[in-house]
């Protein structure tokens, strides 16, 4: 699977359903797979978004409980 080149906003969103998926199933590896898959994009891909995202403190990460 090739890289997309994908917006800030896209990156974010696609962030944000991988911290969901994270938070809902417990498996980091199947939310990897989840998130990929929907978006399209390649788990290396997803890796360097999410260490955008913890660096960045991304929604929701940035969010009040």
């Amino acid at each position: 699977m090739t890289s997309k080149r994908l917006t800030v906003q896209e990156r974010k969103a696609i962030f944000r359903a991988l911290v969901t998926a994270q938070d809902e199933m417990k498996n980091v590896r199947e939310s990897y797979a989840k998130v990929s898959d929907h978006y399209e994009i390649s788990e290396e891909q997803l890796r360097l978004i999410e260490d955008e995202g913890v660096e960045n403190e991304w929604p929701p990460l940035a969010e009040v409980s």
